[in-house]
């Protein structure tokens, strides 16, 4: 009886044990080990926190000043090459532009009358840019996170429309006539930038926001400004 039973009480915790597969599975051995619920799941990075990654590349969008296409190419954890293409942000030109028309104006029209500027219209403004840029570490600040400084090349090409009054004295009479001329500006220069770029996340993109000093040499020689914006980049090899 006492055999009988003990038998029972055997096949009832082997039973158990069949029907609870989550926390056991059949060993080769003698009996049953414990098997954890919890399974591994592959986590993704931006390689950009892996040193093997590199070389690799990134493409995106740029707000700011201008507001751009932009592609950069990590050559190694210390250096990278940026070429950002786009429009500038020609409302913050206005008065700049405003007072080159009088510079712009003919001078045959300004002497034979009196000239009043009007408004103006920037039917296109395109910027590009070439940055050499060079990363130091930052993650003693927060992981992920890299600050930068370049120099490089930029291009500007401005299609300008002015609009003025002309004031003339015809026989004894005052008249006022509405002009407008069109002036094309194409300058160059030198570019230095400062920004930050963090990476810390687990899909391929990379954030970035960056200060820039336009210096230029060519149709303004002296003239400078301050550019920049933020952005986003997709990582790839």
């Amino acid at each position: 009886m006492v055999y009988l039973l003990s038998c029972l009480l055997g096949h009832e915790a082997f039973s158990q044990r069949m029907k609870s597969p989550g926390k056991y599975s059949l060993d080769k051995g003698s009996g049953y080990k414990k098997r954890s619920s919890k399974k591994n799941k592959a986590k993704l990075a931006c390689p950009i926190t892996e040193q093997s990654q590199y070389p690799f590349q990134g493409i995106g969008i740029k707000l700011g000043d201008p507001f751009a296409i932009t592609y950069k190419f990590y050559l190694s954890e210390h250096f990278g090459i940026a070429l950002d293409f786009g429009k500038a942000a020609s409302g913050l030109y206005n008065r700049y532009y405003r007072e080159k028309f009088y510079e712009y104006i003919d001078v045959d029209t300004a002497q034979n009358g009196q000239v009043s500027y009007l408004t103006h219209n920037a039917k296109s403004d395109w910027v590009g840019e070439l940055k050499f840029l060079w990363h130091f570490d930052a993650k003693g600040i927060t992981p992920g996170l890299k600050v930068y400084f370049g120099v490089g090349p930029e291009i500007k090409s401005t299609q300008l429309q002015y609009q003025y009054i002309y004031a003339s004295n015809i026989n004894n009479g005052n008249t006022n006539e509405l002009g407008e001329f069109d002036r094309k500006r194409s300058t160059f220069g030198p570019q230095f930038s400062l920004g930050i770029e963090y990476s810390y996340f687990q899909i391929p993109i990379s954030a970035f926001m960056e200060v820039e000093l336009f210096n230029d040499v060519s149709l303004d020689p002296g003239w400078r400004r301050f550019e920049g914006g933020a952005g986003l980049r997709y990582i790839f090899k």
